[in-house]
């Protein structure tokens, strides 16, 4: 089994404030892309923490209120539909990173990244393959942009109930392509 806080633990020698930073919504067809980065403090450890992908709504939505309750600091920033279709999917992802890092209060020393490439990324970061079920302020980044990107789109539910968006949050799924056609 992963030590989820083992990599940070060994940065700190190095970094005072290490953030970790995900994404979600880079799949779907419809809603933005949500990123968010989390600084968790030194010796916390959250019971249940794992990648949003692995954990039930339930169990994410309980996560989302203790990340935050318990992160030194943490920031949600998104890139709009028509700033992914303005700039492309990488590039937005890379402008919600950017401004969910900007939202901290002090700006991270390093940045733990899910996935292998962070190009556009405005700070000094560490890509980390399938980070989010290696790395905790990761995995708790992980499950801050997936649950806010899902209430963005209940939301969005209220206002187009024939698009389903509440069940299956803008990803392609055969519901949402016969809605789409119709």
């Amino acid at each position: 089994m992963v030590d989820l806080y083992q990599m940070e633990n060994e940065l700190r020698a190095q970094y005072a404030m290490i953030a970790g930073v995900d994404e979600a919504g880079r799949g779907p067809l419809a809603g933005p892309v949500v990123a968010a980065a989390v600084v968790l403090p030194e010796g916390v450890t959250l019971a249940g923490l794992d990648d949003s992908k692995k954990l039930s709504e339930p169990q994410r939505e309980a996560l989302f209120d203790e990340i935050c309750g318990t992160a030194t600091a943490y920031g949600i920033g998104l890139a709009t539909e028509a700033e992914i279709d303005d700039i492309n999917i990488l590039n937005a992802t890379y402008l919600a990173m950017n401004r969910a890092i900007e939202q901290l209060a002090t700006p991270p020393d390093m940045c733990l990244i899910d996935g292998n490439r962070a190009d556009g990324l405005n700070y000094v970061n560490q890509c980390i393959v399938k980070g989010d079920s290696k790395c905790a302020a990761i995995a708790a980044a992980s499950i801050l942009a997936k649950v806010t990107r899902d209430r963005l789109m209940v939301e969005l539910h209220t206002t187009y109930p024939q698009y389903n968006f509440a069940g299956h949050k803008g990803y392609p799924t055969k519901a949402h392509y016969a809605a789409l056609d119709e």
